[in-house]
């Protein structure tokens, strides 16, 4: 059995039934260079050049993903757009990302992980944490465990790996970050104030720019300014959040690393895209909502839900964002349901200052497709089970022959859409007797 005591208000410690006391050993993994170490992997003649997995100017998305270790030395940063890019780097390689390699070579490292426990956790394609406390009987301490896995990625994947090892999941993952590339960062409960404390606080997981300049604004700066800053005043200026920064600083995190295979259930469906030019009218609007909402239809379905509202999210060419959010009249897989709110929520609340740019829709509020519903007086009934009918049908359709197998007319044209072309109608020729 396993107890977990409070000791001196702010460390944990696990009990095991035998009374011995044993700390958690966790890990985590982080691949370096993810994207471009995968390409290099692909194509050889890539290895020791500076280079940047980037996307398509042309549609829109020219900017870095991810970049080689010695396009990170000459200054090249993710986010970066391509063109100061390559003025930071002039003989930097450009190439597109390939994300089906990219989960193929995910799935393959996580299956050098399950070697050595089934509790793997994934953060992301390239990041996992690790539960190793019930192993090392077999394998090892956590660091002979995280050495070993060092070496089988390299030696059967080609790729490096750094990995931190600490007593719980925030420090594991602080501990991956601090030495970079294919080095392991040993964390312990004896020296993590020594550690961790010194470090700036937006190195702690959870602390973005946001919530670095508010704790900037009282004088908190450090991990261990954090820890020792009063829960309450956290709270209060935070909220739930804050309390839970001041328990991560202080060592005391208790999550548990999930077991492989374990899916959070899913909270909204949501499908969002940049425009390879400015929408200008409210009717190239809607056809790219009624495109996008095609897709949430298909994922509501694949995974048995239903949407009781709706969201959409805005950015105009000044890349200000504007987000509104409405409920359903009645729970629906429907694309076309979820497409028309969007597009009454955009009408109603959009002021066209200027065009739009992005566009995101968001099936919210979900529940299981078999929840019962509470009837509506002027609802057709039977008008709807028919409309379910025939989108269950056209899904059947996609299925079998392809997602543009059927569309609605309204998507046929140029959309605007990035890799989108325009259909053809192909109309049956005349009969000659």
């Amino acid at each position: 059995m396993v107890r977990i005591y409070r000791i001196r208000e702010t460390e944990f410690i696990v009990k095991w039934g035998g009374g011995k006391y044993l700390e958690r050993t966790i890990l985590h993994n982080d691949l370096n260079c993810f994207y471009a170490s995968v390409e290099t992997m692909l194509n050889p003649t890539l290895r020791d050049k500076a280079v940047a997995v980037c996307g398509s100017t042309e549609d829109r998305h020219g900017i870095v993903l991810a970049k080689s270790e010695l396009a990170k030395r000459a200054g090249v940063k993710t986010g970066m757009v391509n063109w100061e890019a390559k003025r930071c780097c002039p003989n930097l390689i450009m190439v597109a990302p390939q994300y089906e390699q990219y989960l193929k070579y995910s799935k393959l490292t996580r299956a050098i992980y399950e070697r050595y426990t089934d509790l793997v956790e994934p953060f992301g394609m390239d990041e996992c944490w690790l539960d190793v406390s019930g192993s090392q009987r077999i394998y090892g301490d956590g660091l002979s465990i995280a050495e070993e896995i060092r070496k089988t990625v390299r030696e059967e994947l080609g790729m490096t790996v750094s990995i931190g090892v600490s007593f719980n999941k925030i420090f594991a993952k602080l501990g991956s970050d601090m030495k970079k590339p294919d080095a392991i960062t040993t964390i312990s409960h004896d020296e993590y104030k020594e550690k961790v404390w010194p470090l700036a606080a937006s190195e702690m997981i959870y602390v973005g720019r946001a919530t670095e300049k508010k704790l900037s604004s009282y004088g908190i700066h450090t991990i261990g300014d954090i820890a020792k800053t009063s829960p309450d005043f956290l709270r209060s200026k935070l909220g739930k959040n804050g309390e839970q920064l001041w328990v991560y600083a202080n060592g005391a995190d208790t999550s548990r690393v999930m077991q492989s295979g374990f899916h959070l259930p899913v909270k909204s469906i949501g499908h969002g895209i940049t425009c390879n030019a400015d929408l200008e009218t409210p009717d190239e609007v809607w056809k790219v909502m009624l495109h996008l909402s095609q897709d949430i239809g298909h994922k509501l379905r694949v995974h048995e839900l239903c949407a009781k509202g709706v969201q959409i999210t805005v950015k105009d060419n000044g890349l200000a964002y504007k987000q509104y959010q409405a409920p359903l009249e009645v729970a629906t897989q429907s694309s076309m349901e979820i497409a028309a709110l969007a597009r009454r929520l955009f009408d109603t609340n959009y002021r066209w200052h200027t065009d739009v740019r992005a566009v995101t829709v968001r099936a919210i509020n979900l529940v299981p497709k078999e929840t019962p519903q509470q009837l509506i007086l002027f609802d057709d009934a039977e008008k709807r089970e028919k409309r379910d009918k025939l989108e269950d049908a056209i899904e059947d359709i996609r299925g079998r022959f392809g997602k543009w197998a059927v569309y609605p007319a309204a998507l046929l044209g140029d959309m605007k859409l990035p890799g989108h072309s325009s259909h053809d109608i192909i109309m049956p020729g005349m009969m000659y007797s």
